[in-house]
């Protein structure tokens, strides 16, 4: 094979065939995978959760991760905010000619490092390959379903009056680094994105209550487009505190000198969870045990105030509205 993607590759025929065998089943390989059908069987009873997604970001490597992680943990995560625990995952690559194996290769052992922390398995995918110049290097998307636990009955439209608003950690880490990354941008401190798989930390925060009402891992349009839609979905208000809220020094700084809002950048390794109030502090208290929760906070409440809204107490002490992001902050984030 030569070092670089051919658009034979794509064709079907014997270097598509290499492409899968050396490329791809090496790091992937699984028992469903491995028959190579048009689909894979599998078995699995009770409630599920479905989920299909694509990862166009830019640049696709980047500080604490790169677009197959982020392909893998993306995934895994919209699965896990609805309480359920991830088993399959699909991938379907489309590739540039002229995109370097070695790179391929680093981004496959990404993915199957990825998908072993989160203890899931690939067991279908697909590649296409496309000319020079109609594609950016590589494209990723990907399908997850998971099954959901009896009792578990979470959803954006379940908050309620009182309860409390949980952030699992730090905000804007994932936006920053793909800026800086993106545009050069040096800082005395890296910037890393938090991108990482949260099944596990979800699954721990439901052994000590099943009174968790949502959950949603703040992405596109960061913590406070999250917060409104929960609030537009729940007809309720949400109040929070600007203090609460925990921002890297370095985010923060990088925020200021480019003129951005933290509330607003993208995150891939946080979520926010509406709880019963009663339960709050226990669920606090487990998060903070995972490696994925230890800055986590309560960083406000559910209001019967501004239905649809989210208001947030300054540092000032004022009171303001936090809208939902217009426009396209930072274009392929993800």
């Amino acid at each position: 094979m030569d070092d670089s993607i051919l658009l034979a590759h794509g064709s079907g025929g014997k270097l598509s065939h290499e492409l899968v065998e050396k490329k791809f089943l090496p790091f992937l390989a699984n028992p469903a995978l491995n028959r190579l059908d048009d689909s894979a069987v599998f078995e699995a009873s009770g409630r599920m959760a479905f989920t299909t997604d694509g990862y166009v970001v830019n640049p696709i490597f980047f500080p604490g991760g790169d677009i197959g992680k982020l392909a893998v943990c993306g995934t895994v995560n919209d699965l896990a905010m609805n309480g359920a625990s991830p088993l399959y995952l699909s991938l379907s690559a489309i590739i540039e000619e002229g995109f370097l194996l070695s790179d391929l290769e680093r981004i496959m052992q990404s993915i199957k490092k990825a998908a072993e922390e989160a203890e899931v398995s690939i067991i279908a995918g697909d590649t296409k390959v496309v000319n020079r110049g109609q594609a950016d290097k590589l494209f990723i998307t990907t399908s997850g379903v998971g099954t959901i636990p009896t009792g578990v009955d979470i959803s954006g439209a379940n908050a309620r009056a009182g309860d409390k608003v949980l952030l699992s950690g730090t905000i804007g880490d994932h936006g920053m680094a793909i800026m800086s990354q993106r545009e050069g941008l040096k800082f005395s401190m890296t910037l890393e994105s938090d991108c990482a798989p949260l099944n596990k930390l979800v699954s721990q925060m439901l052994e000590v209550s099943s009174r968790i009402h949502c959950l949603r891992d703040p992405t596109r349009g960061g913590l406070a487009t999250t917060l409104n839609e929960l609030a537009r979905q729940s007809n309720v208000g949400i109040a929070i505190e600007e203090t609460r809220i925990p921002v890297k020094e370095e985010v923060r700084a990088a925020c200021e000198l480019l003129g951005l809002d933290p509330l607003y950048v993208a995150n891939e390794g946080k979520l926010v969870a509406i709880v019963d109030p009663a339960d709050a502090d226990k669920i606090l208290a487990r998060m903070r045990r995972n490696t994925y929760g230890r800055e986590a906070a309560i960083i406000g409440k559910i209001t019967k105030e501004h239905r649809g809204k989210v208001a947030m107490k300054t540092k000032l002490g004022p009171s303001r509205i936090v809208d939902m992001l217009t426009g396209e902050l930072l274009p392929r984030i993800c």
